[in-house]
């Protein structure tokens, strides 16, 4: 019957969709209430009890709100008290997340605190409505359901209620006495703190101990502490041991997460995100990107943020709200709106990093206390009581591990942290006791993609099986009484190396890849040079960030195998590189040094030496020298001697490591003795005696530090069977002390560099066989690891501009009374090694008065001295500068910012890595670039320009292609620069790269704000083939071939460039016409032309003889761009088949001296253009496989863009007159010689090398101006406005001394015109009388008169006719006339 019912329901439509739209009904309202199952029926809020943001709740109104909560929301909600006030007042806490009454493990713990200082009252508000948004939202809001469900959230809306209660309302400035408790503590003041000791009653601050308490218990992992005054997110730390009161960044371990937490909320508020919170007191105000460092904003000793950090679980960071402390009421809904979704954005980065549980091997029970460790950053967190963890980390891959007493520590490699959801990593650990050994255990780890409850989460899970059999791992128990092992957790032994065995070339570089391979987050290898067998000389460098220098952070270095056949040392730091990698993030010592020190180890300098060398050697010279035949120790420069030996290419690639790197310490390890030897190894009269160095102390005592750990060597007696009369005391020796070394490296490196290196001598005997290596680890494990920490004592510091607080590069640190001067790495960060004591220490930097320092070296560790430079500004005479002061809008000062930011560290290398493009790389034919430029202009319409400059020999075009924001326009105020390719046509690679270049500049114009801000910054102009008509006629693979070299004139075109007319001695061809116009439009800044056939860079002049005024600017320029070359910095040509075999210092060269010739482009720029041009040779082949393009591309790339750095650098202005009114072609001379001219609008721009600089503005009729500027190696030239006072000098002198010379002149002619007038005047009056006769007889003597001279006339006048009036004087004068 039930059967025969049930065909009938469901063989009926009507009743099959009526009864599923009925159970359909039944399941949609079964959601509903289970997601509302956090409210009560009667939940829903009457119109009064809707919150209207427009009052602050007291103490009574806040806990009758909380407690309502608590009630309505019974299911996610619940109300306690950490403890209380002062004053008795409870200190609320509304926990919320599903089932708040229980405490289950999977939900990290999150916490917000309001209202520390009772008078910064938004906090308190906004935490309140954070409850009730998160309680209202629940079930309705999606992203709020998400958070509550998966998150236990803590909110303490007032931390000091007593102080509220004495705040008053409107009172912005906090002068109502609320800050504090009602015992006048700040509560902000007194956590314990890590530098200082915080000397209170605990009775006097019940609030701080109950949060403490409330802190230890829950194991919190993200907090927010809320406070008021200004608009920013401060994070850790909030002091430093120096307690500098301001500008002292205080970096924890978790810098960069907490930066990044900090954004997180900062960016998510309208006005935090600004960095400028215009608070009426303090306008001024700055923080870049709305975020601080606690302590370089101002220093706070007991803070509770830092408080979190080192004694909790959790990660805490402080966000001021708001300008006005204690606002009115009407500005709480605009804070709350502020506010609301940087509070929920924080929260939910709790999220974020790896979590995951460790158990018991056994067992399976859940692990507390467990201490999870991260290699790389020194800060561990610990499990709950669940064996629960969270651990918050930045994307990336991470080698983490888990630590408990009486338990075999794991570690998992490559742990990748993706953005989202945190990675899921759990841990088994077994018991470390067992009958006879402890096994380290192995892991098996194996990553899945979760599909239940978090699709986005990666769960890795380690398991872990003893591995009983295994030697190579095991740890050795103590032993206990009778024998037996003892029953007490042991001491951590570190892993030592097990396999002990001599490492030919071909074995050594296997090791090295395998551990660079498996332990990449901390070893990174590469490779310095080649030696002359052509085999690469490695270095492992191993840190916490090993491809990179950290600020801060000592370079640290050990050489072995100078000579082949000394192997010691190169079986022992291969046994070192594993020992480091292997014990990293479990052994504190390893961890330690590795976290802050960055360590580079070659273990071999001459591997071909090593290679002919034979095993069992005691003192032999079989493989001693390198394929050459030359003593490697024997063929650096020296202070003493001329060492005429040719440099060897091992030799040349250490000197240029050594001037790459900022080392501080260094070792070269040697065999044949054992004893440390320091310098100097060598002295003026070459004979065998103590030759002292200025720290003579300093290698003492780094040198007993190696010895005294060594007891072997300490003794002082090494080899007693070999040289039985040899004695070193305490095992070290003065190297020339013991005998004479010219041409030594740890010399050269004392002299040249900042590194202080010592030689150690290893054992007596040279190559050992293999059975003998585990001995020689074990007498020098310790004294490796001692020698290391050497690096870590004496001084430290940075050298910074006061004005911006940027590192100096390159100032020099002098230690009063020892002459020899160490300088800061490219950051401003320097280490002065020194023995204990009171020193005198000055910083000086060109462009900046030194500052002078007393400071104390402690017995052990180090002293931190930090220096402020302010910039010496004045001209030659010391006077200020006339005209105006160069003003910077802010836009500047953001450039100013972006050109520093590319300058220093790793910023342009940054750049080069966030810019990949995809690449498919090939020759193109004439046509095929012509239609690639057409195709970019195309493309990119808005920021290219493409035009013809003229054509070849064989009609083909020339083109000129232009990258800017403004292509179109002229932009005189913005620097120009040119790059140029294919001169030489059989040379192509150049044309390959500048149309890659420009590929590369457009395609990521808008999407890179780096390349965005240079594009629009820059005018950029290619000319990426000059002579087409070679390009046609060259062939590939052709490295050393002349076809295509010249035009079809066979003329060179680098010959062809000449200004003046009787320098030529026939007409220019068409493909050098249209260049020189080009070059003769003037504007330019910078030139850069790339060539082909070796590998340098080259700066003018080629003519030969030719005196260059300029050189040190353009030496400089061309160091630039070979100092961003992987390989060109190296100085090695590397070009035997061009002739080209040989070293040059930085792989930098004047043209001349390279290959002379009259008539090239880049004299032509220089004289005509007024800019300077270097050239690029790109490689040794000039026409090489296009299967190397791409690796040309990557080695040029960063090279090729910090020329569009550099452009900016230098000095910049406008000239004009007293008006304002642009002055356009005065001159600007540079240093009295190199000139360049004022383009429209008065602009100019000129680079110049880092230095103080004198430049003089001359223009017809003005006055010359002189200035002195500084230019800064890593600063955008600072615009100059040079005005003009109109020329008042009159040749050669004073205007108003001519004037006066004149006006006295014609005042003196005036008057002696007068004089002569009233003389002559007179004596007309007197001959009327005298003259009467002649006048009478007139008629008489008329004819006579017409007939004589005039002279006659005179004469007649004068005699005859005399009149007796007249002195004999009067007589003269009227003969005179």
């Amino acid at each position: 019957m039930a059967t025969q019912i049930r065909e009938r329901l469901f063989s009926t439509p009507k009743l099959r969709v009526s009864l599923f739209g009925f159970l359909l009904f039944i399941v949609v309202s079964l959601e509903v209430a289970g997601a509302k199952l956090g409210r009560r029926s009667d939940a829903s809020p009457t119109p009064e009890e809707v919150e209207q943001y427009n009052k602050y709740y007291n103490y009574a109104d806040m806990t009758r709100l909380l407690q309502s909560a608590a009630q309505k929301y019974p299911l996610i909600a619940n109300l306690s008290s950490v403890g209380r006030s002062v004053e008795g007042r409870e200190l609320w806490v509304m926990r919320i997340t599903r089932e708040p009454h229980i405490d289950a493990p999977g939900k990290p713990k999150f916490k917000y605190v309001g209202n520390m200082h009772g008078d910064e009252t938004v906090s308190r508000q906004v935490l309140v409505y954070l409850v009730e948004h998160l309680l209202t939202g629940y079930g309705e809001d999606p992203r709020v359901t998400e958070l509550v469900n998966s998150t236990d959230i803590y909110i303490m809306p007032s931390m000091n209620p007593d102080g509220f209660e004495k705040s008053q309302e409107g009172d912005c400035s906090g002068e109502a006495e609320g800050r504090q408790n009602a015992k006048n503590y700040d509560l902000n003041r007194h956590f314990p703190d890590q530098f200082d000791k915080i000397d209170v009653d605990q009775d006097d601050i019940p609030e701080v101990r109950a949060v403490i308490k409330w802190i230890l218990e829950k194991k919190f992992v993200l907090s927010g502490n809320l406070h008021g005054g200004t608009v920013v997110a401060s994070y850790p730390f909030d002091d430093s041991v120096s307690h500098q009161q301001q500008g002292y960044y205080s970096r924890s371990d978790d810098d960069s997460l907490f930066r990044y937490l900090a954004k997180v909320y900062a960016q998510n508020h309208p006005v935090m995100k600004t960095g400028h919170p215009n608070c009426p007191d303090t306008p001024e105000e700055h923080f870049e990107d709305g975020i601080t460092n606690g302590a370089q904003w101002y220093d706070v000793t007991g803070g509770m943020q830092d408080y979190n950090y080192i004694f909790g679980n959790c990660l805490e960071i402080t966000m001021e709200l708001s300008c006005c402390k204690y606002p009115l009421a009407s500005q709480l809904h605009k804070e709350w709106d502020l506010n609301r979704e940087s509070l929920l954005a924080y929260m939910e980065k709790v999220h974020i990093g790896v979590r995951g549980y460790v158990r018991e091997a056994t067992n399976g029970t859940a692990l507390p206390d467990v201490s999870i460790v991260v290699a790389g950053i020194n800060h561990n967190l610990t499990t709950g009581q669940y064996g629960d963890y969270y651990r918050l980390l930045l994307p990336g891959i991470y080698n983490i591990s888990a630590v408990a007493p009486g338990y075999t520590s794991m570690m998992v490699h490559s742990v990748q942290v993706t953005e989202g959801k945190a990675t899921e990593l759990n841990f088994t650990l077994a018991p470390a006791v067992s009958q006879s050994a402890v096994s380290t255990s192995t892991i098996s780890s194996t990553t899945t993609t979760s599909t239940t409850s978090a699709p986005t989460t990666t769960t890795t899970t380690t398991t872990t099986t003893s591995s009983t059999n295994s030697t190579e791992n095991r740890v050795v128990l103590p032993g206990g009484k009778d024998g037996r092992p003892a029953l007490s957790p042991p001491e951590h032994q570190p892993i030592q190396p097990q396999v002990f065995r001599h490492h030919n070339y071909a074995d050594m570089e296997l090791f090295l890849r395998k551990y660079s391979s498996e332990f990449r987050l901390i070893a990174h290898l590469y490779s310095i040079g080649r030696s002359v067998e052509d085999r690469e000389l490695y270095v492992m460098v191993i840190s916490d960030n090993p491809t990179i220098h950290e600020p801060g952070e000592p370079e640290f270095k050990y050489v072995g195998n100078m000579h082949g056949n000394e192997v010691v040392g190169r079986e022992l730091l291969l046994n070192l590189i594993e020992y480091l990698c292997r014990n990293y993030g479990t052994d504190p010592e390893v961890t330690q040094l590795i976290n802050s020190t960055r360590i580079h180890i070659m273990p071999s300098m001459n591997p071909d030496g090593y290679e002919v060398a034979k095993e069992g050697d005691a003192k032999g010279y079989r493989g001693r020298n390198n394929s050459n035949n030359f003593d490697l120790n024997r063929n650096f420069p020296d202070q003493f001697v001329t060492i005429t030996e040719p440099r060897q290419p091992e030799t040349m690639a250490v000197m240029n490591w050594l001037r790459s790197v900022p080392f501080v310490l260094s070792a070269n390890l040697h065999g044949g003795s054992l004893v440390v030897n320091y310098p100097y190894d060598d002295d003026k009269e070459e004979i065998t005696k103590y030759s002292k160095s200025p720290d003579d102390m300093v290698f003492k005592q780094v040198a007993t530090a190696y010895s005294q750990e060594n007891p072997l060597m300490h003794n002082g007696h090494p080899c007693e069977d070999l040289y039985p009369d040899e004695y070193f005391v305490d095992g070290i020796t003065n190297g020339a002390n013991w005998y004479n070394v010219p041409g030594g490296m740890q010399d050269w490196n004392y002299l040249n560099t900042n590194c202080f290196e010592v030689t150690i001598e290893l054992g007596c005997v040279k190559y050992p066989k293999a059975k003998d290596l585990p001995t020689h680890w074990e007498q020098n494990r310790r004294a490796l690891l001692q020698f290391i920490h050497q690096v870590h004592r004496g001084v430290k510091g940075t050298v910074t501009d006061i004005k911006d607080g940027t590192g100096i590069p390159n100032a020099t640190i002098s230690v009063e009374e020892i002459e020899h001067n160490i300088t800061t790495a490219q950051t401003g960060d320097y280490w002065r090694l020194l023995v204990p004591g009171t020193y005198n220490l000055i910083a000086s930097a060109r462009g900046y008065k030194p500052v002078r320092i007393y400071a104390t070296v402690p017995k052990d560790g180090v002293e931190v001295v930090d220096f402020k430079l302010t910039r010496a500004h004045s001209d030659s005479n010391g006077q200020t500068p006339k005209g105006p002061p160069a003003t910077q809008d802010p836009s500047e000062e953001e450039f100013q910012s972006f050109i520093k930011d590319l300058s220093l560290g790793q910023g342009l290398e940054q750049l080069v890595k966030s810019t990949a493009t995809d690449n498919s790389f090939r020759y193109r034919s004439y046509k095929e670039l012509a239609e690639f430029l057409r195709g970019l202009t195309l493309n990119f319409p808005k920021i290219t320009s493409l035009r013809s400059l003229g054509q070849s020999v064989e009609f083909r075009t020339i083109w000129a292609l232009e990258i800017s924001n403004k292509p179109e326009e002229a932009e005189p105020s913005e620097p120009k620069i040119r790059f140029v390719a294919g001169i030489h046509g059989n040379a192509p690679v150049g044309i390959e790269l500048l149309l890659e270049f420009a590929a590369f500049l457009c395609i990521n114009y808008g999407k890179n704000p780096a390349i965005t801000r240079l594009i629009n910054e820059t005018r950029i102009v290619i000319l990426p083939s000059i002579n087409p008509d070679g390009r046609e006629l060259s062939k590939e693979k052709h490295c050393t071939s002349t076809l295509g070299l010249t035009n079809s004139h066979d003329k060179d075109l680098d010959t062809d460039f000449f200004g003046n007319a009787s320098q030529r001695v026939v007409e220019a061809q068409p493909e050098t016409r249209a260049v020189m116009e080009l070059i003769l439009e003037r504007g330019y800044t910078l030139s850069v032309a790339l060539d082909g056939g070796s590998l340098l860079a080259t700066y003018p002049y080629d003519k030969p003889v030719q005196p260059v005024e300029n050189e040190g600017t353009l030496k400089y320029l061309a160091n630039v761009y070979a100092s961003n070359h992987p390989k060109m910095h190296l100085g090695d040509t590397g070009c035997p088949s061009n002739g080209q075999m040989g070293s040059i210092p930085d792989g930098v060269l004047r043209a001349a001296e390279r290959q002379s010739h009259m008539g090239s482009m880049k004299d032509f720029s220089v004289d005509f253009g007024h800019c300077p041009e270097i050239t690029v040779y790109t490689g040794c082949c000039l026409f090489p496989p296009v299967e190397q393009l791409a690796t040309l591309w990557a080695e040029n790339k960063k090279a090729l863009l910090s020329m569009l750095v550099e452009v900016h650098k230098g000095v910049r202005g406008m000239v004009r007159d007293k008006s304002g009114k642009p002055i356009v072609g005065a001159m600007i001379v540079l240093n009295g010689g190199v000139r360049v001219f004022t383009a429209e609008g008065g602009y100019f721009h000129a680079l110049l090398a880092p230095g103080n600089h004198n430049i003089e503005a001359v223009a017809d009729g003005y006055q010359q101006q002189r200035q002195e500027v500084v230019v800064s190696s890593y600063e955008a030239a600072s615009s100059i406005i040079i005005e003009f006072d109109m020329d008042n000098s009159i040749f050669g002198l004073p205007r108003e001394l001519v004037v006066a010379t004149a006006a006295a002149s014609m005042t003196a002619l005036v008057v002696t015109a007068c004089i002569i007038w009233c003389v002559c005047s007179a004596k007309s009056n007197r001959q009327k009388d005298g003259f009467h006769r002649l006048r009478q007889h007139r008629d008489d003597y008329e004819d006579e008169i017409r007939l004589t001279s005039m002279g006659s006339k005179k004469s007649l006048l004068a005699h005859e006719f005399q009149d007796e009036s007249e002195s004999d004087e009067e007589t003269l004068y009227a003969n005179k006339l």
